[in-house]
């Protein structure tokens, strides 16, 4: 099934209806092409609602938005004229994340009372919570902070390291934190002690990063292939090399998605091709061979047997593997 939006897709998502598209047009999409407007302006991150029933969105119009296939959209919350760079859901805890200039705000759409606000001292660039939902990392200048979710006042975990910090994401067993780094990097702490882990060497910047094989794995992009990190034992990385599948010196890979509980990843080129893999098996499985413009949404759905994908001309399509 392919598509063809008027505007460039911000992300690519599956709920419990299918694959859902949020676009810079602030419409989302949903794969039975019903069209639901979000968003006054432009849709700048996207997440699947906590109850996996349509996707939540942040927009430059300072709106949280909930988008479900056969419903109005609902305003879950707003920041003052500011853009929502940044978002998260928690099935487990139902709580939503979502971080606005040096803000990071926790709601609970099940609670319209409830909001926290917790103050940075730079601009939150991305938001992950642990996989229990109790805890969020946000990703900021000089590094990384935890926050406790529910907690009012309360002073954060720093977790330090020099350099800009563009997005988060916690290990599935939650024992590490690893940030894409503004420069051609990966940093990541071992929680229980704060240990540094470098994980550097990459050709481009490390736009997305993906755990798979029951978190024994990290798939990334930002390489000529996708670059594997090991994550098996209370180590993680530590002392240990990233492996490389599907190096293709003709391209980089933008963007990965993969699964914690299947061992499949899909991973998306900059010359338009999307792949399928697991990485312990041999080769490729090329779900759009055909070169064009730059895959900029792809995402595995929760049972590993269908990719969306979308590249930056509004081009997009949803596969079953």
């Amino acid at each position: 099934m392919t598509f063809d939006f008027d505007a460039q897709v911000t992300a690519a998502l599956f709920d419990n209806t299918g694959a859902v598209f949020a676009l810079g047009d602030g419409s989302v999409r949903f794969e039975d092409r019903t069209r639901v407007e979000a968003h006054d302006g432009a849709i700048l991150c996207a997440v699947v609602h906590p109850s996996n029933e349509g996707v939540v969105t942040g927009g430059d119009d300072g709106k949280v938005v909930w988008t479900r296939r056969d419903e109005d959209a609902v305003v879950l919350a707003t920041a003052k004229g500011q853009w929502i760079d940044a978002i998260d859901a928690s099935p487990a805890s139902g709580l939503i994340a979502f971080s606005y200039g040096r803000t990071l705000s926790v709601i609970d759409p099940k609670d319209i009372g409830f909001r926290r606000d917790y103050a940075h001292e730079r601009t939150v660039s991305g938001v992950a919570f642990e996989p229990k939902g109790r805890r969020i990392a946000t990703s900021t200048y000089g590094g990384a902070a935890l926050w406790y979710a529910r907690i009012e006042k309360q002073q954060p975990v720093k977790l330090a390291w020099a350099g800009s910090h563009t997005g988060v994401a916690f290990s599935p067993d939650g024992a590490f934190v690893v940030t894409t780094m503004q420069d051609n990097q990966l940093h990541g702490w071992r929680l229980k002690d704060s240990k540094s882990l470098r994980m550097g060497g990459y050709p481009g910047k490390v736009r997305s990063m993906a755990f798979l094989a029951n978190g024994q794995l990290m798939a990334t992009s930002g390489a000529q292939g996708v670059v594997l990190w090991p994550f098996i034992g209370s180590n993680g990385p530590m002392g240990r090399e990233a492996t490389e599948i599907g190096y293709d010196d003709t391209t980089l890979v933008n963007l990965v998605s993969a699964r914690p509980e299947h061992g499949l990843m899909a991973a998306g080129l900059a010359d338009g091709r999307v792949w399928v893999a697991h990485p312990a098996a041999q080769g490729l499985n090329f779900i759009k061979a055909e070169k064009g413009a730059s895959i900029v949404a792809l995402t595995l759905s929760p049972a590993a047997d269908k990719v969306a994908w979308a590249d930056e001309d509004g081009a997009a399509g949803v596969l079953i593997l």
